[in-house]
């Protein structure tokens, strides 16, 4: 049988791997000639990514769903060992160094085994409760919590909050087109808003207490988050600066005026925006806003429940990190360390996308069937 693609969602993916060759290139101005050359690295990686979307058409979503605890427990594991076998890059143990290929970092694919283990979890919660009770919906929640806090701990300790946030918007994403009642969702708002305030209120007013219990690398790590409101920092400052000289079409190609760190990953929009202009920031925008709704309206095929809710947590995870990679460039947001998908470079991120366009593309041809995964 002919697999027919999706050219709405490949089309849109097409694009931005140019724009992000040709802005990773341009960034090569103001980035470490160590590095090598990212652009030509970041090609290679759309490469391979295709390649492995290529496989995942060929052995279908539900092979996946089938191996969905076992690759969840893999990414634990990976991540566990992380915290002893890490190489340390600016104080924190996020990725294993792989000789002659470079750095390797599991949060990223924790990110697509926490979706499946997800949506398999809801999918057979479905498939036993036809009406759940209170009680059988709490203690589903306990569990699917549990899911998504061990590998959110872990991820935290390396540290990389960044991951942890994303976590648990994927988290949030999911459980909202679950089924569950409203009510679980005011309640967990208002608890995690308790302990946010609880957090918050350690570190302005107890911040030995908070140390203590943190660390003080989280503690430095909130500051440079919070600095974000004073608009201060060598990064955000060079950055907004860039972006507000551009006018209507930009510096041109390859004329990033200012320097600023982290050019090719973090801030990849602030060179774009400085080389293309108001002009170009809009068609990325348009060409962002155009794939992300491509993946809503594949919630209207007659889709089995299991690849809807691997698409909230998709849908989820892109929109969040888009809008917070953008706000922080502009000044809106806290630098969080975000990357921008599809755009900023770096190898695993971008395998991980990749892998989760083949599950879209499978998705967008798949006839509804009933399955319960365990």
């Amino acid at each position: 049988m002919k697999y027919k693609l999706n050219f709405r969602i490949l089309i849109p993916i097409l694009l931005l791997s140019i724009i992000s060759i040709v802005t990773i290139y341009s960034a090569l101005t103001y980035t470490s000639s160590s590095l090598g050359n990212l652009a030509l690295k970041q090609a290679i990686w759309y490469l391979i990514g295709w390649i492995l979307v290529g496989l995942l058409i060929h052995f279908k979503n539900e092979y996946f769903y089938q191996q969905t605890w076992l690759l969840y427990i893999l990414g634990n594991i990976l991540l566990v060992l992380l915290l002893f076998f890490g190489t340390p890059i600016n104080n924190s143990r996020c990725w294993f160094t792989i000789p002659g290929i470079g750095s390797f970092q599991p949060s990223e694919f924790m990110k697509i085994f926490l979706m499946l283990a997800l949506a398999t979890l809801i999918h057979n919660f479905r498939s036993d409760y036809d009406n759940p009770t209170l009680k059988e919906e709490f203690l589903f929640l306990i569990k699917s919590l549990g899911i998504v806090l061990l590998p959110s701990i872990l991820t935290f300790l390396q540290p990389d909050t960044g991951a942890v946030f994303i976590y648990l918007v994927i988290y949030f994403s999911m459980m909202f087109v679950s089924g569950l009642r409203f009510r679980w969702f005011i309640g967990g708002f208002s608890v995690f808003i308790a302990m946010i305030l609880g957090f918050l209120y350690l570190y302005f007013y107890q911040q030995a207490l908070f140390i203590s219990i943190f660390g003080s690398s989280i503690f430095y790590r909130l500051e440079r988050i919070f600095n974000w409101s004073q608009g201060s920092g060598l990064q955000l400052e060079n950055a907004m600066a860039a972006i507000g000289s551009a006018g209507l079409f930009g510096h041109g190609y390859n004329q990033t005026p200012i320097y600023f760190p982290e050019s090719s990953t973090d801030f990849i929009f602030a060179v774009y925006a400085s080389n293309f202009g108001f002009v170009g920031v809009i068609l990325l925008v348009g060409i962002i806003l155009y794939l992300d709704i491509q993946i809503l309206l594949l919630t209207r095929k007659k889709i089995e429940d299991t690849n809807k809710y691997i698409i909230a947590g998709i849908l989820g995870m892109l929109a969040f990190q888009q809008i917070q990679n953008i706000g922080m460039t502009v000044g809106i947001l806290p630098i969080t360390g975000i990357t921008l998908p599809f755009v900023s470079y770096g190898g695993s991120s971008l395998l991980s996308y990749m892998l989760l366009v083949g599950f879209l593309l499978n998705i967008s041809v798949k006839k509804n069937r009933t399955y319960k995964y365990k």
